[in-house]
């Protein structure tokens, strides 16, 4: 309800926007249909306090489930995404010492290869960097309204929370 996850026991009221959200998946925190840079998500997170910038690059692999796949297709509700990943940059924030937190995501078809998203976290210290970046991912994994459809030969399967 207004770009946030609602309780189920929340009110509506005049004005309010409401978005019908499937299982969810799968600095600056960025949807894109163009490719992902690396360098461009390092880069926004560099710092003269940073002693560490931990990424992590997602690929679209050629196998998934037994099955041969083409590509991947993604889906995201583009202003409720990029707040809920903020969001977890907040958090991680208050768990962790860092300096910064990227993350870019693609939207619409990535091919065998390509890059889906890229998180890079940057700390004064790597054992900050390096849990705050895994924790990164595995929280756009459950909590960011993003959908992956893999494309098979001969098929296709949209996956659901934790692919």
């Amino acid at each position: 309800m207004n770009r946030e996850y609602a309780a189920p026991e929340r009110e509506l009221a005049g004005g309010d926007e409401v978005a019908i959200i499937p299982p969810v998946s799968g600095g600056a925190f960025r949807l894109s249909d163009a490719p992902l840079s690396l360098d461009a998500v390092v880069d926004e997170v560099r710092s003269a306090e940073a002693g560490a910038i931990a990424t992590f690059t997602g690929t679209t692999r050629v196998h998934s489930r037994g099955r041969t796949v083409t590509h991947l297709e993604y889906e995201a509700f583009q202003g409720m995404a990029e707040n809920v990943m903020a969001q977890i940059a907040d958090k991680l924030k208050r768990r962790y010492e860092l300096c910064a937190v990227a993350i870019h995501h693609r939207v619409g078809r990535v091919g065998i290869g390509e890059t889906s998203v890229v998180v890079a976290v940057s700390a004064p210290h790597r054992q900050d960097a390096l849990a705050a970046c895994k924790d990164a991912i595995d929280s756009l994994k459950q909590t960011v309204p993003l959908w992956k459809k893999e494309v098979y030969e001969g098929g296709e399967e949209w996956v659901g929370r934790g692919s």
